[in-house]
């Protein structure tokens, strides 16, 4: 099967909406941590994503608030903005052997680097599997529909990510975005597209 090169808006908006049902650790204290980031490391291929407080002018940026993993099983969301960088988080991010399957994750590392992650590895964009198959549309709604077949909301995106409480609508939106970085990876692979 060869991949579709781009989809339209309404190919998109006409496709059942999907978001990621399952269980979410929502990390929000040091205590924590540890545990998490043990049953992350278990796992040698995840999804992975950031989200940060939004910014309206221009030169305006944020730091990282949430950091989100999503392994088979869990969607791991650590709220960095509260805990920090501790160093067990700071050791998965820096761990060559676990890959963090994203999209753009370019600017991720950038800011990564800015939290005070000194080394950053393991990283692979998922347009690194499907730029030499043609594909057009590079966004993580657009690449969803096309390979998985359904559609992502992206309606929290530009929501307050450091709110003294994550509410569920944007747990789900956080662990949705993780989530389909694995999915899509896993249907390149049953697809053959990728080795």
């Amino acid at each position: 099967m060869s991949l579709r090169e781009r989809i339209s808006t309404d190919e998109v908006n006409a496709l059942p909406m999907r978001a990621y049902e399952g269980e979410i650790v929502l990390i929000d204290s040091k205590e924590d941590v540890e545990k998490a980031v043990a049953e992350i490391e278990q796992f040698s291929i995840i999804g992975f994503d950031t989200e940060s407080r939004p910014a309206f002018k221009k030169g305006e940026s944020y730091p990282i608030s949430l950091l989100q993993f999503a392994t088979p099983q869990k969607v791991y969301l650590f709220r960095v903005n509260k805990i920090g960088m501790p160093a067990p988080v700071s050791r998965l991010l820096s761990n060559a052997n676990i890959i963090k399957l994203g999209i753009a994750l370019h600017d991720d590392i950038k800011d990564l680097r800015r939290l005070g992650v000194a080394n950053p590895q393991g990283y692979q964009d998922i347009h690194s599997f499907i730029k030499d198959k043609g594909v057009i549309n590079t966004g993580l709604r657009k690449l969803t529909a096309m390979i998985l077949g359904f559609r992502i909301s992206k309606n929290q995106q530009t929501s307050n990510w450091e709110n003294g409480v994550l509410n569920e609508r944007q747990q789900v939106y956080a662990a949705t975005d993780a989530w389909v970085c694995l999915k899509i990876y896993e249907k390149l692979k049953e697809l053959k597209l990728i080795g």
